[in-house]
């Protein structure tokens, strides 16, 4: 996956300077969660969403959270990172329902990976550091956890679909609805994958 281009949009921390990192006790896993652990961190390696990191300031570590379909999901706790981090204030949405009243036909986007098709800023990136059973990575791409994630995605689909928004398309975040009279929602839906491809 290729992710949105870095010119558009990135992740930026903007870490306090007075901020000490923070290299977390490791934790101990059972055999079969390292396992887990160790497919997940190979999948992101091949995708290019993580690289390996030598001498990290800080290492997060890895947690691991059911789902609703109870699958265990790996996340990073990034809780000391983010205490460093001030809050963006780039305004989510509120309500989408009223701005889709009066149209016949709704389509729904949920995006692929979302939050990963968004670059970390390289300065901010080797801060991401976490640590695994089979060694030290960060996030080249901009991963679930970290403070202010939402708000880079809002301001990245405000800025992809800038043209679209209000009138035929509303993201809340990674969820779009796109909203037309039958006859022009698929000269939208069109519209707004090819603004996506563009924007990569």
């Amino acid at each position: 996956m290729s992710g949105l281009d870095l010119e558009l949009v990135c992740h930026s921390l903007c870490i306090d300077p007075k901020f000490r990192p923070v290299k977390q006790p490791q934790r101990i896993f059972e055999p079969e969660i390292t396992l887990k652990i160790k497919e997940e961190v190979e999948r992101l390696l091949k995708v290019g969403f993580i690289k390996p990191i030598a001498h990290p300031q800080g290492l997060a570590d890895v947690v691991l959270v059911k789902k609703k379909n109870v699958q265990l999901r790996c996340c990073i706790d990034f809780r000391d990172l983010n205490k460093a981090c001030p809050k963006d204030g780039f305004p989510l949405p509120n309500v989408l329902i009223d701005s889709t009243t009066g149209h016949e036909l709704f389509s729904f986007l949920d995006a692929y990976s979302g939050y990963n098709q968004i670059f970390m800023d390289p300065a901010d990136a080797p801060h991401t550091a976490f640590k695994t059973p089979i060694g030290n990575f960060y996030y080249k791409m901009m991963p679930f956890g970290l403070k202010n994630v939402r708000v880079t995605y809002q301001r990245a689909m405000t800025s992809v679909f800038n043209d679209m928004i209000h009138k035929e398309i509303e993201f809340y975040v990674d969820d779009g609805c796109q909203s037309k009279e039958k006859r022009r929602a698929l000269r939208g839906f069109e519209k707004g994958v090819q603004g996506a491809e563009n924007s990569s």
